[in-house]
């Protein structure tokens, strides 16, 4: 029986992804987290677990609650999902799920800011917006705040953007 990566594993749960995108903007505990995404404390025990093991949730805080402790994790900074390659493929499938899931909450009215595209970039241009796109998501990771802070909009970002293989007269694109 082949092991699998807990990085892989963790990244691979539609769950674990949205526990780790909230944590990003501050701590959270299970409780925390099982009332923001509607499910047991248990199952967000268990999931912040998996996360802990792969390393991509770290203990914050414990601290005293109505006699007992809670435990505060906080996700893991300076590793870009883009950066898991072999996480990926479920990666994306746990992405799409998320998308699915946030398309329900869309606010009405609100347009947002989509776009789709099948586009031909010289490896200089994808390069430079490939930069640009990350720095983009890392900006708004940083500027993103815990939760329910008075002031502040809850806002869906997904964001996929790879090279694909090359198509055309040309066979598969050359670097």
């Amino acid at each position: 029986m082949t092991k699998v990566d807990p990085v892989l594993r963790a990244l691979g749960h539609p769950t674990r992804l949205r526990m780790l995108t909230m944590m990003w903007s501050g701590p959270m505990s299970a409780a925390g987290l099982a009332a923001e995404l509607g499910i047991s404390h248990g199952l967000a025990s268990q999931h912040l677990r998996t996360l802990h093991r792969a390393g991509l949730v770290v203990l914050d805080e414990v601290r005293p609650k109505r006699g007992g402790r809670e435990r505060l994790y906080r996700a893991v900074k300076g590793t870009p999902l883009s950066d898991q390659k072999d996480a990926q493929p479920l990666l994306v499938e746990a992405m799409i799920s998320n998308l699915r899931y946030r398309l329900t909450a869309w606010r009405p009215g609100e347009t947002g800011a989509v776009t789709e595209g099948d586009l031909w970039l010289t490896p200089r241009q994808w390069a430079d917006a490939r930069t640009r796109l990350l720095e983009l998501s890392a900006e708004m990771h940083e500027q993103a705040r815990p939760p329910h802070t008075p002031g502040t909009v809850q806002v869906s970002v997904t964001l996929l953007a790879f090279e694909m293989l090359g198509r055309g007269p040309e066979g598969p694109a050359a670097h």
